[in-house]
């Protein structure tokens, strides 16, 4: 058995018998945010991207109501209020990118662009962490970085507004990571999750009064459903990291883009490039390589 320590949880020990539940919850993650994007795909149409994106929080900050009736107003105490605002600030302005981003660009190019996250949150890390980085993970990094190259084309193709979001939301994300890690070694996860959804809320509320459009009630529904899925995809993705190993986890995610090549053939048509599926999968075997490096070095200082 190993331990595992992530996002404020308590070790556990992790049995074999829990390995097969892991790997069923990190898939149903996927499931859940390819089937959210599909769906922010269809609503973006219909209305302005960063207004979905405040609807989605708001559905998403009612899905966790809950934990205040459990525990009262005990996961709102926390000396770290700044680091909290700028968690939600970043991730709010990511969320919009990415949201404005998937309406402008194919689906399984968006999906791939998004596996870009963490290696821009390893160069942020050297950059402001001052964490040392050595050759294997700049090597992976160069990798990955040639995955984007090989994914967007410049040169070849044009790369348009979107690709730009995209990678704006990555690059942002990659930022959010950074105060997600430093979040983790004294925030319980119920604290980081209820202000969230305290700060990303209202952060995304503002941009969306200024293209505001009054949704329909069926309009509401399809965001109440994209509230939903993504909360239960953040509860698997949870859940399943603490019941399994990260090596045999972080592989299962290349699945998001395989259910985005069939969502986009089956649902706007689209079918991949070839040179998608390449470079989103130098990209994955990048990240998932730094993931694996920093996993290692952590149990290092943890023996």
């Amino acid at each position: 058995m190993a331990f595992v320590v992530s996002g404020g949880w308590r070790a556990r020990p992790i049995l074999r018998g829990d390995a097969a539940i892991g790997a069923a919850l990190m898939i149903m993650s996927t499931i859940c945010f390819v089937s959210m994007q599909s769906l922010i795909r269809q609503i973006g149409e219909e209305l302005p991207p960063v207004e979905v994106a405040f609807f989605r929080n708001l559905f998403g900050f009612c899905a966790i109501a809950p934990i205040f009736f459990r525990q009262g107003f005990k996961p709102l105490k926390t000396s770290r209020l700044q680091l909290h605002a700028l968690r939600g600030a970043l991730q709010g302005v990511s969320m919009m990118a990415f949201f404005t981003g998937v309406t402008m660009v194919p689906f399984a190019e968006a999906t791939s662009i998004s596996f870009s996250a963490p290696l821009f949150a390893t160069i942020l890390a050297v950059i402001i962490l001052r964490e040392k980085i050595r050759i294997r993970r700049i090597s992976a990094l160069l990798f990955g970085f040639v995955g984007v190259l090989v994914v967007l084309r410049p040169g070849f193709v044009e790369v348009g507004i979107g690709q730009g979001l995209l990678l704006s939301s990555s690059l942002i994300w990659g930022a959010a990571i950074i105060a997600i890690k430093r979040l983790s070694t004294s925030e319980s996860a119920a604290t980081q999750t209820a202000y969230m959804g305290i700060f990303m809320t209202p952060i995304t509320f503002l941009p969306a009064l200024y293209v505001w459009e009054t949704p329909t009630l069926d309009q509401l529904g399809w965001m109440a459903l994209i509230g939903i899925f993504g909360t239960i995809g953040h509860l698997c993705f949870a859940g399943a990291f603490r019941r399994a190993e990260s090596s045999a986890l972080l592989p299962l995610d290349f699945l998001r883009l395989l259910w985005a090549s069939l969502l986009g053939y089956f649902l706007f048509v689209e079918i991949p490039d070839f040179w998608v599926w390449i470079g989103g999968g130098l990209i994955f075997i990048s990240a998932t390589y730094i993931a694996f490096r920093e996993a290692q070095l952590a149990k290092r200082k943890g023996a």
